[in-house]
């Protein structure tokens, strides 16, 4: 990451661990109070972007995730879309 928060990859690059990685930096840099306002709004957007990418790549997890089907006997007999109440 250089100075102004910036990952030099590609945020679409970015796995989840890697983009909260970031996230997680930002956020305590912010927290800090120590940057100053411009380089806090870059942060800031910088941080939008990595929490939207984190959301998505979560939302493609939850989509990939299905649910255990099991037959009269108990076996597993295949799975289904998990739906999420």
């Amino acid at each position: 990451m250089n100075e102004t928060g910036k990952d030099t990859k590609d945020l679409s690059a970015l796995s989840f661990e890697e983009a909260m990685a970031s996230l997680e930096q930002i956020v305590a840099k912010l927290e800090s109070g120590n940057a100053p306002l411009e380089q806090s709004i870059e942060l800031y957007t910088r941080g939008t972007q990595l929490k939207a990418h984190c959301e998505a790549k979560l939302k493609d997890a939850q989509a990939k995730i299905e649910k255990i089907t099991l037959d009269d006997s108990g076996a597993a007999a295949g799975t289904q879309p998990l739906e999420v109440e």
